[in-house]
Protein backbone atom coordinates (compact mmCIF):
# COMPACT_ATOMS: atom_id res chain seq x y z
CA UNK A 1 0.00 0.00 0.00
CA UNK A 2 1.21 3.50 -0.79
CA UNK A 3 2.71 5.22 2.28
CA UNK A 4 0.51 8.32 1.85
CA UNK A 5 -2.63 6.20 1.56
CA UNK A 6 -1.60 4.20 4.65
CA UNK A 7 -1.09 7.43 6.63
CA UNK A 8 -4.49 8.72 5.53
CA UNK A 9 -6.17 5.47 6.56
CA UNK A 10 -4.36 5.28 9.90
CA UNK A 11 -5.00 8.91 10.75
CA UNK A 12 -8.66 8.61 9.72
CA UNK A 13 -9.06 5.51 11.87
CA UNK A 14 -7.67 7.34 14.90
CA UNK A 15 -9.80 10.43 14.27
CA UNK A 16 -13.01 8.51 13.60
CA UNK A 17 -12.46 6.43 16.76
CA UNK A 18 -11.91 9.54 18.87
CA UNK A 19 -14.13 12.16 17.21
CA UNK A 20 -16.63 10.14 15.21
CA UNK A 21 -17.28 10.23 11.50
CA UNK A 22 -19.18 13.54 11.47
CA UNK A 23 -16.67 15.13 13.85
CA UNK A 24 -13.74 14.46 11.53
CA UNK A 25 -13.09 16.71 8.55
CA UNK A 26 -11.07 15.83 5.49
CA UNK A 27 -8.79 18.87 5.95
CA UNK A 28 -8.06 17.64 9.46
CA UNK A 29 -7.25 14.17 8.08
CA UNK A 30 -4.88 15.63 5.46
CA UNK A 31 -3.14 17.85 8.00
CA UNK A 32 -2.66 15.14 10.63
CA UNK A 33 -1.64 12.56 8.00
CA UNK A 34 0.91 15.04 6.57
CA UNK A 35 -0.62 14.51 3.16
CA UNK A 36 -1.64 16.94 0.43
CA UNK A 37 -5.39 17.50 0.57
CA UNK A 38 -5.78 16.37 -3.04
CA UNK A 39 -4.27 12.99 -2.19
CA UNK A 40 -7.43 12.10 -0.27
CA UNK A 41 -9.47 12.36 -3.48
CA UNK A 42 -6.70 10.67 -5.45
CA UNK A 43 -6.90 7.56 -3.26
CA UNK A 44 -10.59 7.92 -2.36
CA UNK A 45 -12.39 9.46 -5.36
CA UNK A 46 -15.70 8.82 -3.59
CA UNK A 47 -14.65 11.28 -0.90
CA UNK A 48 -15.26 10.95 2.81
CA UNK A 49 -17.78 8.12 2.45
CA UNK A 50 -15.34 5.94 0.49
CA UNK A 51 -12.59 6.78 2.97
CA UNK A 52 -14.92 5.95 5.84
CA UNK A 53 -15.90 2.62 4.34
CA UNK A 54 -12.27 1.59 3.79
CA UNK A 55 -11.30 2.72 7.29
CA UNK A 56 -14.13 0.67 8.79
CA UNK A 57 -13.16 -2.44 6.87
CA UNK A 58 -9.38 -2.20 7.43
CA UNK A 59 -9.70 -1.14 11.09
CA UNK A 60 -12.24 -3.88 11.69
CA UNK A 61 -9.84 -6.51 10.36
CA UNK A 62 -6.95 -5.14 12.43
CA UNK A 63 -9.03 -4.96 15.60
CA UNK A 64 -10.28 -8.52 15.09
CA UNK A 65 -6.70 -9.76 14.68
CA UNK A 66 -5.75 -8.03 17.93
CA UNK A 67 -8.69 -9.30 19.98
CA UNK A 68 -8.63 -12.85 18.64
CA UNK A 69 -4.85 -13.08 19.01
CA UNK A 70 -5.33 -12.33 22.72
CA UNK A 71 -8.02 -14.98 23.06
CA UNK A 72 -6.11 -17.49 20.94
CA UNK A 73 -2.86 -16.96 22.88
CA UNK A 74 -4.41 -18.48 25.99
CA UNK A 75 -5.11 -22.22 25.95
CA UNK A 76 -7.59 -21.58 28.77
CA UNK A 77 -10.35 -19.58 27.07
CA UNK A 78 -11.51 -18.20 30.42
CA UNK A 79 -8.08 -16.70 30.98
CA UNK A 80 -8.15 -15.27 27.45
CA UNK A 81 -11.49 -13.58 28.10
CA UNK A 82 -10.26 -12.16 31.39
CA UNK A 83 -7.04 -10.86 29.84
CA UNK A 84 -8.91 -9.38 26.87
CA UNK A 85 -11.22 -7.28 29.02
CA UNK A 86 -8.36 -6.27 31.34
CA UNK A 87 -6.18 -5.12 28.43
CA UNK A 88 -9.11 -3.17 26.97
CA UNK A 89 -9.42 -1.31 30.28
CA UNK A 90 -5.68 -0.66 30.42
CA UNK A 91 -5.75 0.75 26.89
CA UNK A 92 -8.60 3.10 27.75
CA UNK A 93 -6.78 4.39 30.83
CA UNK A 94 -3.48 4.77 28.93
CA UNK A 95 -5.21 6.81 26.21
CA UNK A 96 -7.26 8.92 28.63
CA UNK A 97 -10.40 7.05 27.53
CA UNK A 98 -9.99 8.08 23.89
CA UNK A 99 -9.12 4.77 22.20
CA UNK A 100 -11.89 2.24 22.29
CA UNK A 101 -13.27 0.16 19.47
CA UNK A 102 -12.56 1.66 16.04
CA UNK A 103 -15.91 0.46 14.68
CA UNK A 104 -18.41 1.15 17.46
CA UNK A 105 -17.98 4.93 17.43
CA UNK A 106 -18.82 5.13 13.74
CA UNK A 107 -21.49 2.41 13.87
CA UNK A 108 -23.48 4.26 16.52
CA UNK A 109 -23.27 7.45 14.53
CA UNK A 110 -24.14 6.24 11.03
CA UNK A 111 -26.41 3.20 11.45
CA UNK A 112 -29.53 5.22 10.68
CA UNK A 113 -28.13 7.81 8.30
CA UNK A 114 -25.61 6.23 5.92
CA UNK A 115 -26.41 2.86 4.38
CA UNK A 116 -22.95 2.32 2.87
CA UNK A 117 -21.23 2.80 6.23
CA UNK A 118 -23.93 0.85 8.09
CA UNK A 119 -23.35 -2.12 5.77
CA UNK A 120 -19.57 -1.84 6.27
CA UNK A 121 -19.95 -1.87 10.07
CA UNK A 122 -22.43 -4.76 9.86
CA UNK A 123 -20.00 -6.71 7.68
CA UNK A 124 -17.21 -6.14 10.20
CA UNK A 125 -19.33 -7.18 13.17
CA UNK A 126 -20.52 -10.26 11.25
CA UNK A 127 -16.92 -11.25 10.51
CA UNK A 128 -16.05 -10.89 14.22
CA UNK A 129 -18.99 -13.09 15.19
CA UNK A 130 -18.08 -15.72 12.61
CA UNK A 131 -14.39 -15.72 13.59
CA UNK A 132 -15.18 -15.80 17.29
CA UNK A 133 -17.65 -18.63 16.86
CA UNK A 134 -15.03 -20.61 14.97
CA UNK A 135 -12.46 -20.00 17.70
CA UNK A 136 -14.86 -21.05 20.47
CA UNK A 137 -15.94 -24.17 18.55
CA UNK A 138 -12.25 -25.08 18.23
CA UNK A 139 -12.11 -24.92 22.04
CA UNK A 140 -14.92 -27.45 22.35
CA UNK A 141 -18.00 -25.25 22.65
CA UNK A 142 -21.07 -26.37 20.73
CA UNK A 143 -22.19 -24.30 17.75
CA UNK A 144 -25.11 -22.58 19.51
CA UNK A 145 -23.11 -21.87 22.67
CA UNK A 146 -20.15 -20.56 20.66
CA UNK A 147 -22.34 -18.12 18.74
CA UNK A 148 -24.19 -16.98 21.85
CA UNK A 149 -20.94 -16.50 23.76
CA UNK A 150 -19.21 -14.50 21.04
CA UNK A 151 -22.30 -12.32 20.63
CA UNK A 152 -22.21 -11.76 24.39
CA UNK A 153 -18.48 -11.03 24.23
CA UNK A 154 -18.79 -8.47 21.42
CA UNK A 155 -21.89 -6.74 22.79
CA UNK A 156 -20.47 -6.67 26.32
CA UNK A 157 -17.15 -5.26 25.15
CA UNK A 158 -18.75 -2.64 22.89
CA UNK A 159 -21.30 -1.57 25.50
CA UNK A 160 -18.62 -1.44 28.18
CA UNK A 161 -16.50 0.82 25.94
CA UNK A 162 -19.38 3.28 25.63
CA UNK A 163 -20.00 3.36 29.39
CA UNK A 164 -16.30 3.41 30.29
CA UNK A 165 -15.66 6.39 28.03
CA UNK A 166 -18.66 8.28 29.39
CA UNK A 167 -17.95 7.45 33.05
CA UNK A 168 -14.16 7.62 32.65
CA UNK A 169 -13.91 4.41 34.59
CA UNK A 170 -12.94 0.83 33.80
CA UNK A 171 -15.69 -0.48 36.07
CA UNK A 172 -17.99 -1.25 33.08
CA UNK A 173 -15.23 -3.33 31.46
CA UNK A 174 -14.61 -5.19 34.73
CA UNK A 175 -18.33 -5.95 35.09
CA UNK A 176 -18.74 -6.93 31.44
CA UNK A 177 -15.70 -9.20 31.62
CA UNK A 178 -17.04 -10.92 34.74
CA UNK A 179 -20.42 -11.42 33.06
CA UNK A 180 -18.89 -12.95 29.93
CA UNK A 181 -16.64 -15.16 32.08
CA UNK A 182 -19.67 -16.44 34.02
CA UNK A 183 -21.53 -17.21 30.79
CA UNK A 184 -18.49 -19.02 29.35
CA UNK A 185 -18.04 -21.02 32.55
CA UNK A 186 -21.71 -22.03 32.49
CA UNK A 187 -21.44 -23.67 29.07
CA UNK A 188 -17.79 -24.71 29.20
CA UNK A 189 -17.37 -28.19 27.80
CA UNK A 190 -16.55 -30.76 30.51
CA UNK A 191 -12.87 -31.54 30.85
CA UNK A 192 -11.88 -35.09 30.17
Amino acid sequence: MNDTKARILGTSSDLFRRNGYAGTGLKQVATEARAPFGSIYHFFPGGKQQLGEEVIRTSGEAYARLVFSILDAHPDILEGIEVGFRLAGETLVATDYADACPIATVALEVASTNEVLRVATADVFTSWIDSGSTLLRSRGFGEADARRLILGFVTSLEGAFVLARALRSTEPLDAAGATVLAAARACLPPRE
